[in-house]
């Protein structure tokens, strides 16, 4: 059985292998996503949606680990117990300020009713990288890393695999940011400053 901590050191191992050059890393298990990230230096934080009323709302935004986020779509959105939508079958969209290193979050499709139904789900970013697959649960995770320029949007569709109308649905997002060189010397000093009032 290997553990989690090789799994962790091999993510790394691919990190160094692949940081001499840019690229927009595409991912669908949460762990391995939550492992590289932390390994490319980045802190994740987490945007559950369950602060937000139940109903149609023309827009939402919030703010989480620093980063500010919007969400939107033509026809506006509906927010049912943390699971954020679209009020019509359209496209949701995402922009995030600053731009993120990596985002990640449960992706699916849902019926009016808010049942989930089994779907292609297509997830774009701001420079056109995208994925497609095959989603059927809460659960399904799909996630993005880039080596290189930040993410400043996202945007998701559903098709349905046996016709009807789908509504693309996000319950759960995760930001993957890493600090700039000079907050990280802040911390740095803080830590020094901190750790000469001990010694006194």
């Amino acid at each position: 059985m290997i553990s989690r901590n090789f799994g962790v050191a091999a993510v790394a191992a691919v990190f160094l292998a692949s940081a001499s050059s840019a690229a927009m890393i595409s991912f669908t298990n949460q762990f391995v996503w939550n492992a590289y990230a932390t390994a490319s230096g980045a802190s994740i934080a987490t945007e559950n949606f369950n602060s937000f009323a139940n109903g149609f709302a023309p827009s939402a935004s919030g703010s989480t680990g620093g980063i500010s986020w919007t969400a939107s779509a033509a026809s506006g959105l509906f927010i049912d117990g943390g699971q954020m939508s679209t009020n019509q079958p359209e496209t949701l969209n995402f922009t995030f300020a600053p731009g993120v290193q990596g985002v990640s979050g449960n992706i699916y499709s849902t019926d009016i009713s808010f049942n989930i139904v089994a779907s292609i789900v297509q997830v774009t970013l701001t420079d056109g990288s995208s994925y497609i697959g095959y989603t059927d649960s809460a659960a399904s995770f799909v996630g993005f890393y880039s080596t290189g320029a930040t993410i400043a949007s996202m945007s998701i569709t559903s098709s349905n695999l046996s016709g009807g109308s789908l509504f693309p649905t996000v319950n759960n997002l995760y930001f993957a940011s890493i600090p700039a060189p000079g907050a990280l010397a802040l911390v740095g000093l803080a830590g020094l400053t901190a750790r000469r009032r001990v010694r006194r």
